[in-house]
């Protein structure tokens, strides 16, 4: 069996180097992606992080193992955007 990046016609070497996981722990302004969401659109200010953890998973074969330090920066960064919201709507302020 083969998998995408095994594949004889894929030069490894030319695929971009993966971001420092750790750089994708802080979400984006969650403010900026909804003031122009439309109304059945899903926003996540954690995409970048959502997209590291793939690219870190497409890069590596799928072995979940080499990839534990995106997974955990995911969380991370959804962990601080809900506490955010949370802090937000006790302060009174527009979450939406």
């Amino acid at each position: 069996m083969s998998t995408r990046t095994t594949d004889a016609g894929i030069d490894k070497s030319k695929i971009p180097p993966l971001p420092d996981p750790q750089a994708n722990v802080v979400p984006q302004p969650y403010i900026n992606h909804f003031k122009d969401k439309q109304v059945s659109k899903f926003v996540d200010p954690c995409s970048d992080a959502s997209k590291a953890s793939m690219d870190c998973m497409n890069h590596n074969d799928y072995d979940r193992d080499k990839c534990l330090d995106y997974f955990q920066a995911y969380r991370d960064c959804k962990k601080a955007w809900q506490a955010q919201l949370r802090a937000d709507r006790k302060a009174g302020k527009t979450t939406a």
